[in-house]
């Protein structure tokens, strides 16, 4: 089976997939262009893409209606950059890898909630910058987390593991809003409408799955209802949270702040963004450690061997 790996791979998913594909590894970092995702459609029996490896409408359509490929096999939960239904349309599977993420992302949700509330990156830039003139009773004060409200938009695997560690770990109570019930929250938890939850939290996460009824799900109407000692953290995709609503809202002081690791228009993001002391800027590191990249690179490749063998495949999108 030809199988084409757009970016480069942990090493040991990388030798994996050597010894039982025909692979051809892209190099270097940058998504697929259009152009180049309907390529290679066209040139491989399947792709294990990424993040932003372009493989919409227009590509499925240039690479015409029965292409080689038969399976996108996602590197990650997320499959935003993938126009499924074109994919079904062409005949070709979509599989993603979840589980493999769902700690390492609610680690640093709450990693953007500590940096956040007690202004560790703001207080990081004073050391780094020789201007930090010693302790002082009154500098560079915080917000307490423990025993706040937690608010949770989307209570899915990634959703109830930051609740978790909220819930027990810093004794917050928690509250959440859910497109459909939550029979079992794992912890006590409220349910309640976006609107509402958003005056209710200390803490606002989004956790929800990028898609179109989800984009800008949190705009200017749920950011204005938010409390001014509020802050906003956003571990999702980065289309989730209007861009230029919330920018306004930092800088007219309606919510205290927003950890954020994922953006609009990734790689790009707004200098008027990066400018904000009171924003916290992540460059995407949800799922960074070795550990995690690893498992997700082998749930991919456990859907390929799968696809290659004619059996289920264990993460159908």
């Amino acid at each position: 089976m030809k199988l084409l790996i757009t970016r480069d791979m942990p090493d040991a998913v990388a030798a994996e997939a050597a010894q039982a594909f025909d692979c051809t590894f892209r190099p270097g970092a940058a998504p697929l262009t259009e152009a180049e995702a309907a390529a290679a459609l066209t040139d491989h029996d399947a792709v294990l893409c990424t993040l932003g490896d372009r493989f919409t409408a227009a590509a499925f359509a240039q690479a015409g209606l029965q292409p080689r490929c038969r399976l996108l096999a996602n590197f990650g939960v997320g499959y935003n950059h993938i126009d499924v239904a074109g994919a079904r349309a062409a005949g070709i599977a979509v599989t993603n890898t979840p589980g493999a993420v769902t700690d390492a992302t609610a680690d640093i949700a709450l990693t953007l909630i500590l940096m956040t509330a007690r202004r560790a990156a703001e207080g990081e830039r004073l050391v780094r910058s020789g201007r930090w003139t010693g302790w002082e009773p009154t500098q560079m004060l915080g917000r307490h987390v423990t025993g706040k409200r937690l608010g949770i938009v989307g209570m899915g695997r990634i959703g109830r593991a930051i609740a978790r560690r909220g819930h027990y770990g810093f004794g917050m109570e928690v509250g959440y809003a859910n497109r459909s019930p939550v029979a079992d929250p794992g912890m006590p938890a409220q349910a309640m409408p976006l609107a509402e939850l958003a005056g209710w939290a200390d803490i606002l996460v989004a956790a929800v799955p990028a898609s179109p009824e989800t984009r800008h799900l949190i705009g200017a109407e749920v950011l204005a209802a938010m409390r001014p000692d509020a802050i906003l953290i956003n571990i999702a995709r980065g289309d989730v949270v209007d861009e230029a609503a919330l920018i306004a809202a930092l800088d007219q002081r309606l919510i205290a702040g927003a950890g954020l690791d994922v953006y609009e228009r990734e790689p790009e993001v707004p200098e008027a963004l990066r400018r904000l002391d009171t924003a916290v800027l992540l460059p995407h590191l949800g799922t960074a450690t070795l550990e995690v990249r690893v498992a997700m690179g082998r749930i991919a490749l456990a859907n390929l061997h799968a696809f290659a063998a004619g059996a289920p495949l264990p993460n159908p999108v």
